[in-house]
């Protein structure tokens, strides 16, 4: 909302229109922690034990660590700004269109991939009953399995025509049974470890630089996706200068604490004759198929691993189900930005983005066409999300610039230092995803950048387009490119790697952490003004936003 004295034009906040404010605390924690727990716990500790064996737990704690700072840069934008697609409005707000469109667009391709992604998870396992849905021979369902997952992606989008407070209800029930299970699960597992098994083929048999590409291809740094639903969510959440940095903070806590237990679990009780090669060695095909159901199996617990491939139907559902609800809203910010076409920032009597729903469910079906399974597409969606994130801490640290009195409900301690650090850490968790992921990275940007610039040039009221405040994203994407193909992490199956290994492995995580540095330094240079930055501010402040429904869950 925007007050004027003669002259003078003083910005509180940028408004949502149509929105309905009905999330309270234990809503905004589940949004999110629905999101984390997801099909990763399913897949993700087998494909990093078969990395790096125990020392996957390594991996699982260095994420998690990581995961909490970007978190907390994520706590303070939402709750001083607390507007819906957060992850794709703080950048325009700091940086202008340029680099707002190039967040924005990773924001909604990283949103919109996922429900394809839960749908192949739950494919995967369904198989189990249902055999022709899914070939295990090539990682891709079946024409029928194809059939399947479109049927189940339109009902994600039929739940989210649903009332957000009655939305909130089915989210919270789905989200209990989805953290309930893996903590079941620990506690069941813990009877049955054996502690040679961490050390079978040696507890870090990749070495450090195994470690470092583990936290990214193997499905770690994807499995703690969804934190930042709150901020998707956050014109949705009363009293979001509270609960949602709270709800963020905590959901992260949460999701850390399993994942971590669940590698202890599922590398402690896993039968000790199946590692006799270690576990780079291990192939075994049932538990590869379904890690923790078969290891269940495995462990006599054939009554678990029928718990398991239940939960394996709702979690990855879950997931599917709230990360179309954040989709929707991303579109909504995106057109609110005037990126988008305006029709995306339709909203029902209900006050549910009708238009960016259908947009979901319509572009997420194209997903399922290239990238035929799970793990195929983790290693992209991770980058995207990545490059998503690192908008973050550049965001905070010119918000700390350009509007210093701005009220903040949440005030991340040491910015000046946990900003940058954060952002070097995202160029390195990019670059460690490999070559492969990077450029191809690079030309999804590209591509929105046609995509979004067609949508404006149609747009009379665009924002103006702020060329010299962007330079310094496509010098961070092209140098990281560069810096990947003389480095040491190809990323995916290439046969032979593309990049060289010019620079030999720790030097390369000195120049990449030193190159995201400088780019950040840069990019706080140059930042839009207070100015500029307030007359972005004013384009969405000028409309009142609907009152609080004095509904909450």
């Amino acid at each position: 909302m925007a007050t004027e004295t003669p002259g003078v034009t003083t910005v509180t906040t940028p408004t949502d229109v149509g929105l309905k404010r009905e999330l309270g605390l234990i809503g905004a924690t589940w949004a999110s922690e629905t999101s984390i727990i997801g099909s990763g716990w399913l897949f993700a500790p087998l494909f990093a034990a078969l990395l790096v064996g125990g020392g996957s737990i390594l991996a699982w704690i260095i994420a998690g660590a990581i995961i909490i700072l970007l978190a907390l840069c994520h706590a303070e934008l939402g709750a001083m700004y607390p507007v819906s697609g957060g992850t794709a409005r703080f950048p325009h707000f700091a940086f202008g269109s340029l680099a707002g469109i190039g967040f924005g667009f990773f924001a909604y391709m990283q949103a919109v991939t996922i429900a394809p992604i839960e749908c192949f998870a739950f494919m995967n396992y369904a198989s189990y009953y249902w055999p022709s849905i899914y070939d295990h021979n090539t990682g891709n369902v079946t024409g029928v399995g194809f059939a399947l997952t479109v049927v189940l992606m339109a009902i994600f989008v039929a739940v989210n025509f649903l009332a957000m407070r009655l939305f909130a209800r089915v989210n919270n029930v789905i989200t209990w049974w989805k953290v309930a299970i893996p903590v079941f699960t620990i506690i069941v597992l813990l009877f049955h470890m054996h502690s040679g098994n961490f050390t079978a083929g040696g507890f870090l048999p990749g070495g450090a630089h195994g470690l470092f590409s583990a936290i990214v291809t193997s499905g770690i740094i994807f499995a703690y996706s969804g934190f930042e639903q709150c901020d998707q969510l956050a014109g949705e959440i009363k009293n979001p200068g509270r609960n949602l940095p709270l709800a963020i903070i905590i959901s992260v806590l949460i999701g850390t604490a399993i994942y971590t237990l669940l590698e202890v679990v599922f590398i402690g009780a896993m039968d000790p004759a199946l590692l006799t090669h270690g576990w780079t060695g291990f192939t075994n095909a049932a538990v590869k198929a379904g890690p923790f159901a078969g290891l269940a199996v495995l462990a006599g617990l054939g009554w678990l691993a029928t718990l398991l491939r239940i939960d394996a139907f709702v979690s990855p559902s879950g997931t599917g189900l709230i990360y179309t609800t954040g989709t929707s809203r991303i579109s909504y910010g995106l057109a609110r930005n005037r990126y988008a076409p305006q029709i995306f920032g339709r909203v029902s009597p209900n006050g549910i983005p009708w238009v960016g729903l259908i947009g979901a469910f319509l572009i997420g079906l194209l997903f399922l066409l290239p990238f035929p399974s799970w793990h195929s597409l983790v290693g992209l969606i991770t980058g995207a999300s990545v490059l998503m994130y690192a908008g973050a801490p550049l965001s905070l640290g010119a918000f700390r610039s350009q509007v210093p009195d701005a009220n903040r409900p949440y005030r991340m301690p040491y910015a000046q230092v946990i900003a940058p650090l954060s952002f070097a850490i995202a160029s390195l968790l990019i670059y460690w995803s490999g070559f492969e992921v990077v450029w191809k990275l690079g030309v999804v940007l590209v591509i929105g950048y046609v995509v979004l610039g067609i949508s404006m040039a149609f747009d009379k009221q665009r924002p103006p387009l702020d060329w010299k405040n962007a330079l310094w994203l496509p010098a961070w994407l092209i140098g990281l490119g560069i810096i990947s193909w003389q480095g040491q992490f190809s990323g995916g199956a290439v046969a032979p790697p593309v990049n060289t290994n010019a620079i030999p492995f720790w030097w390369d995580i000195v120049v990449v952490a030193a190159f995201g540095l400088g780019i950040y330094y840069w990019a706080m240079r140059t930042k839009l003004t207070s100015a500029e930055m307030m007359n972005l501010v004013n384009r969405q402040a000028g409309e009142q936003e609907l009152p609080d429904s004095g509904v909450h869950h």
